[in-house]
């Protein structure tokens, strides 16, 4: 590492690299294509990103290019990469989707020796020859088992058939998919890829408690409230669809509660207020689709609410990973009933997550098994043989505690009609007789 990177890294608090750092610096220093598999928040951007600044020269145009999920990671990536491009003057322009296009334009105008970007945006400023990637040598695939999935898959092939053909890759991700193999991605991208996999010997994530609250789906906004008063709580809230986010929001605003949404279909300025306000702790709940489960930092956050439970595995990790990031400790609330959580726990079953079942009492989240009994109190005694209840110093008086039994309503007494209609016509036959 130069040791104008030096500097800077130890003074944000780092003493040394972490184990996907280590492992892929030289090799990227070497121009090896790799693919790095590591745990959410244990440093991979700066794995890649410092390595290949390491490599630029200032002023030889569009040099290196990052492709990320989201326009939210995209400006992350970019704010990192700026902490230390600036010290070797070397240029870093987002372009994203969502954002003004003229205004990104006017800024490759300048001259950038980085581009961080969306695929979609990228794909768009390349087809049409507002971005020159003749001088490519790097591209990173940040988050690479999302984009290489569905439609995102075919516009980074796209992307990298437009860039030369003996450009370095970099394929870097948390969780592992068919696609990430060497031989799967050799295969569609034409070179070997050295595969680097530090999750086993990685320890850099804090101590995450990953509860079950057990809860109805009518409850579940009271809980979110309940959730929002407890002190240092903030919590990033993740749903299965927009409709149902917005619907919780209205009721959060509704009752008061400190709370922004986060989903694809908001301006850029909406999200990147909606960030901001989070993570300074102007609002206790950011409600969200995945597309704040990919890559987002956010510094010391406490919690991740699965109001909707993740359908696959990998969902399930990288929605965790936004908390007890770096050494820091987290928790994971999962909202649902006996069933939602069998289907979990199966759901998980090659993972070594300890679910743990957690309930809400005084305003804090206990282990279920330490919640005490809030049943009433109910005093029984007993009667005298002359039905005078005992007195209270009399020592068959005894105290339980069980729940009050509901008072049932007196049923009224049904009137007999003593005379019948039936009989009430014989009695006058009788007379006419």
């Amino acid at each position: 590492m130069i040791t104008e990177f030096q500097q800077r890294f130890e003074k944000l608090g780092f003493s040394q690299l972490s184990p996907i750092q280590e492992a892929v610096y030289q090799p990227l220093l070497d121009g090896d294509s790799v693919l790095g598999l590591a745990p959410t928040g244990s440093g991979k951007t700066l794995g890649f990103v410092l390595p290949m600044l390491e490599k630029m020269t200032p002023g030889d145009g569009i040099q290196a290019m990052i492709v990320a999920p989201s326009q939210e990671l995209a400006m992350q990536l970019t704010n990192v990469a700026r902490t230390f491009a600036d010290l070797v003057n070397l240029k870093v322009t987002a372009i994203t989707g969502g954002a003004n296009v003229k205004r990104q334009m006017e800024q490759l105008k300048k001259h950038p020796d980085l581009i961080v970007g969306t695929p979609g945006r990228i794909q768009n400023l390349i087809d049409d020859r507002r971005l020159k990637v003749a001088g490519v040598k790097t591209v990173i695939i940040d988050e690479a088992d999302d984009l290489l999935e569905g439609e995102t898959f075919d516009t980074v092939r796209w992307i990298l058939q437009a860039v030369p053909g003996e450009v370095q890759l970099g394929f870097f991700s948390a969780t592992e998919t068919p696609q990430l193999t060497g031989e799967s991605l050799e295969k569609w991208f034409g070179q070997p890829v050295t595969r680097y996999d530090v999750r086993a010997i990685d320890q850099t994530q804090g101590a995450v408690r990953h509860g079950l609250l057990t809860i109805s789906n009518l409850k579940k906004n009271v809980m979110l409230r309940r959730l929002a008063e407890m002190k240092q709580f903030k919590g990033l809230v993740f749903f299965d669809n927009v409709a149902g986010l917005q619907k919780t929001a209205s009721w959060l605003r509704h009752n008061h509660v400190a709370a922004a949404t986060l989903t694809a279909n908001q301006r850029q300025t909406e999200r990147q207020k909606a960030l901001t306000d989070f993570r300074l702790g102007r609002i206790k709940l950011l409600l969200s689709t995945d597309v704040a489960a990919r890559g987002l930092d956010i510094a010391k956050l406490p919690a991740v609410v699965n109001y909707d439970l993740p359908s696959t595995a990998n969902g399930y990790t990288h929605r965790a990973g936004r908390t007890g990031r770096m050494g820091e400790p987290g928790q994971v609330i999962n909202f649902g009933n006996d069933h939602d959580f069998r289907d979990l726990k199966r759901l998980l079953v090659k993972t070594d997550l300890n679910l743990v079942p957690i309930a809400y009492q005084d305003r804090q989240l206990v282990a279920a098994n330490e919640a005490t009994d809030q049943a009433p109190t109910v005093t029984a005694k007993r009667v005298s043989a002359g039905g005078v209840p005992a007195t209270s110093s009399t020592p068959t008086e005894r105290t339980v505690t069980r729940p009050a039994a509901p008072v049932e309503p007196t049923a009224k007494k049904k009137h007999k009609n003593k005379h019948s209609k039936r009989k009430g016509m014989r009695h006058k036959r009788q007379q006419q007789n």
